[in-house]
């Protein structure tokens, strides 16, 4: 099927000059009626494959990023990211995985509190808002990820986080509990 070269420009324009990923029915008002975007979308797709840059879908909404490939060149040009805490990776972790969450909640997975900072710092990323409140007693605040999260991190929605499977196989999740007489109940078990 033939695509207008004309409604491609558009959308390449749109693409280039928004600030914020733009979402399909954002995209469709700026197209003449009865013409798909995501047909127009694809034949940019097509236009930019092994060029610097692509058009790329992330959490539904599409923007321009640079090539996963030429991350190594443009690695100098980088200003050095601030190292987050073990304190922050984990809370960053258990939002992304039970979003959305509340600090107690938190809290409760972590085993410890979570420090004002470690919220502030993840907050400050960009990576982490607030979500609304709980319908529940004090109506706590819940917190989730951003668009920002999936585009740092190279994920096209929250589905693409690497499952339990996954992170033992890479060695990032243990088989084996920290503490393995966390469970044990003294060779007891129960019976009298």
């Amino acid at each position: 099927m033939s695509v207008d070269r004309d409604h491609v420009r558009v959308v390449e324009a749109l693409l280039f000059a928004a600030a914020e990923p733009l979402d399909l029915a954002t995209i469709q008002r700026r197209l003449p009626e009865g013409v798909d975007p995501t047909v127009v979308l694809a034949a940019l797709a097509e236009d930019y494959r092994g060029r610097g840059v692509e058009p790329v879908q992330v959490n539904g909404k599409w923007l321009f990023r640079t090539a996963p490939d030429l991350a190594d060149a443009l690695a100098e040009h980088r200003v050095t990211p601030k190292k987050l805490s073990r304190a922050a990776v984990e809370t960053l972790a258990i939002i992304a995985y039970h979003q959305p969450v509340t600090r107690a909640e938190i809290e409760e997975l972590r085993g410890v509190a979570v420090s004002k900072g470690t919220m502030d710092v993840l907050m400050e990323t960009g990576w982490v808002r607030p979500r609304g409140r709980r319908q529940t007693p004090g109506r706590p605040l819940t917190y989730g990820t951003s668009d920002e999260f999936l585009i740092h991190f190279g994920l096209a929605s929250l589905n693409d986080l690497p499952g339990i499977d996954e992170l033992k196989a890479t060695g990032l999740l243990s088989a084996e509990p920290r503490d393995p007489g966390l469970f044990d109940d003294g060779g007891d078990d129960g019976a009298a």
